[in-house]
């Protein structure tokens, strides 16, 4: 916390200092993320769109999406399955949902496997176990590096599923994997603009495929 925030750390008693110090660390924030997030859709834009036509295939043939992750990324994992799963209203109505899971959910599931087996298999033997190879696998990660993460998209490689992998910093050992069709990588050294960027991206994601499923519906 010191070394995001050292001016709460200060000796001075300035408050009208301090509160002009917070303000300019929040619009630096604020800059280096709007601008990540422009030069990571100026680099990847046409991939996420060509990304989002595949995974509509899929839907459209029956598959369904899952999502998993660890810490952080396993919740951003389940907001991006209840976007599809339970999306909101928009301008235009509600999207119709779609199937999607997030591989954390079941937390019976998790500690049996962790406990019996090891943690490194709690998402490539969920997958195993009832995954169709018209379904979708999304694993997010900060750094790229999970064994568990890397696990599952072997797994899902091999089943057949559209596998897609969105990462932070250099992408990790998930760089590195051959069966991702679909990498995505924040290229960050900071955690939280990581994060930040990923949660912009998968949503958009989200929205590409809508309007492609839309396209495929119109007379």
């Amino acid at each position: 916390m010191r070394s995001l925030y050292p001016f709460l750390y200060s000796d001075s008693s300035d408050a009208d200092s301090v509160l002009d110090q917070i303000r300019r660390s929040t619009v630096d924030k604020a800059r280096e993320i709007v601008a990540l997030r422009e030069s990571m859709f100026a680099r990847d834009g046409s991939r996420l769109l060509e990304c989002a036509g595949a995974m509509a295939r899929r839907f459209t043939g029956g598959g369904r999406l899952l999502a998993f992750g660890n810490g952080g990324s396993s919740t951003d994992a389940q907001d991006l399955a209840s976007l599809f799963l339970s999306p909101a209203s928009g301008p235009g109505g509600t999207p119709p949902p779609l199937p999607a899971f997030g591989l954390t959910n079941d937390i019976a599931v998790i500690t049996a496997l962790s406990n019996d087996i090891g943690f490194d298999v709690v998402f490539a033997r969920q997958i195993a176990a009832f995954a169709k190879p018209l379904d979708i696998a999304v694993g997010l990660s900060t750094s790229g590096n999970s064994t568990n993460l890397l696990r599952g998209l072997d797994e899902a490689n091999g089943r057949g599923l559209l596998t897609i992998g969105i990462t932070g910093y250099d992408g990790g050992k998930m760089a590195e994997l051959d069966g991702i069709d679909y990498l995505f990588v924040v290229p960050s050294p900071s955690v939280h603009r990581v994060q930040e960027a990923q949660t912009t991206l998968y949503h958009v994601l989200w929205e590409l495929v809508v309007e492609h499923l839309a396209e495929r519906v119109k007379p």
